[in-house]
């Protein structure tokens, strides 16, 4: 429900009375992970997806039935061989959906939305297995230990809940968890699911040159938020990259050393400069971050690591560097390179090979079960 907060904050403005449909749980192969979700109004608007269109017409459907009945419901959906116009995953997976009527004035549901929509760090969690009447119960968790809603009338089972579900918001997951009905945190008759919203993670661009202009839009589009840093004024302007979320004018080791990374942030070293690259990597390889590269020649990649290893830089920290930067596409334009990039960004973050798919026998949608980042 969260991955389509900004779509639904409207709703919720305007007093729309809607039904959501979320991917909870995954075996296998299936186009959406968990938290993936659909949701329709009364007047049949639908925004979001479960499946890629593989089975989005009954899941429609069983919306429009939550809003009919006011039911929560949980339904599986998998491959059928029987039948090849039955609703099913033609990948051959298996996903469960949770179907649930939210009314505008449900104050947990438009509380998490309004959390996540203002990108503020927000977890969602509810019962999607236990007892009848205390399935769909759910609590909104923001990241200050407090807590609104209630799954089940007794607040030793809600204070549990929030502990389990502020423990999945830290870790940036959205997933499972199991807990007992008397509210310990054994596991027990209770599946709750928790979705963890948390603020987009950084992408840091050193170098205003053309080819960062195109990385900024490619980083945008995935999500992040984007700061661009040159130490020259003339370049690193507003009016030159317009889609940036910050420019800023600093020498980038300089910069780098007083801003805030964390292992979700994105480095790329586009300066292409010596005495711009060696200080700023030099300060990057020591500093938390999913992925650090940086552009240049393969000669200039070794001269780059001599410099690096002379200033004190151990071998493991150079074993970081994605140099020269990007996959190998044949990339030419601005364009291509940051779209390079920005593939390489993803195999990393995402665990990828960056292998052709074609030929290859590993899972496309690896370990879809166990939740995914919340990035």
């Amino acid at each position: 429900m969260l991955e389509i907060a900004e779509r639904l904050l409207p709703w919720f403005e305007d007093g729309r009375d809607f039904a959501v449909a979320t991917v909870v749980a995954v075996v296998g192969s299936a186009p959406r992970g968990p938290g993936a979700a659909l949701a329709v109004d009364r007047d049949g608007a639908v925004v979001g997806s479960v499946s890629g269109g593989c089975v989005e017409a009954e899941v429609y459907e069983l919306c429009e039935q939550a809003l009919e009945d006011g039911r929560t419901v949980r339904r599986r959906f998998g491959y059928s061989d029987e039948d090849a116009f039955a609703a099913g995953l033609t990948c051959g997976g298996v996903i469960d959906i949770l179907i649930a009527p939210v009314r505008p004035a449900a104050p947990v549901f438009r509380a998490a939305v309004s959390a996540a929509t203002r990108r503020e760090a927000v977890a969602l969690a509810r019962v999607v297995r236990g007892p009848d009447d205390l399935l769909g119960g759910a609590l909104a968790v923001p990241a200050d230990g407090s807590y609104a809603g209630h799954i089940g009338g007794r607040p030793e089972l809600d204070r549990a809940a929030a502990a389990e579900a502020r423990a999945i918001l830290d870790t940036g997951r959205t997933g499972t968890v199991e807990i007992a009905e008397d509210g310990s945190h054994c596991p027990g008759g209770l599946t709750l699911f928790v979705e963890s919203s948390l603020p987009p993670p950084r992408m840091i661009v050193f170098g205003a040159v053309d080819f960062a202009t195109a990385l900024v839009r490619a980083g945008a589009f995935l999500g992040y938020h984007v700061t661009v840093c040159d130490a020259r004024p003339v370049f690193a302007t507003r009016a030159r990259f317009p889609e940036a979320d910050d420019v800023v004018v600093d020498w980038p080791h300089r910069y780098l050393r007083r801003t805030t990374t964390d292992d979700r942030t994105a480095l790329c070293v586009l300066t292409h400069d010596t005495k711009f690259d060696v200080p700023l990597l030099e300060a990057a390889l020591r500093l938390p971050a999913a992925y650090v590269g940086a552009m240049g020649s393969r000669r200039t990649h070794e001269e780059r690591n001599r410099r690096l290893r002379e200033a004190g830089v151990a071998q493991h920290e150079l074993a970081r560097l994605h140099s020269p930067i990007g996959l190998d596409l044949g990339a030419r334009t601005p364009e291509e390179t940051a779209l390079s990039i920005a593939a390489e960004i993803v195999a990393v973050r995402r665990g990828g090979t960056g292998a052709p798919l074609t030929g290859s026998h590993t899972p496309i949608h690896p370990d879809a079960g166990a939740g995914r980042r919340g990035v």
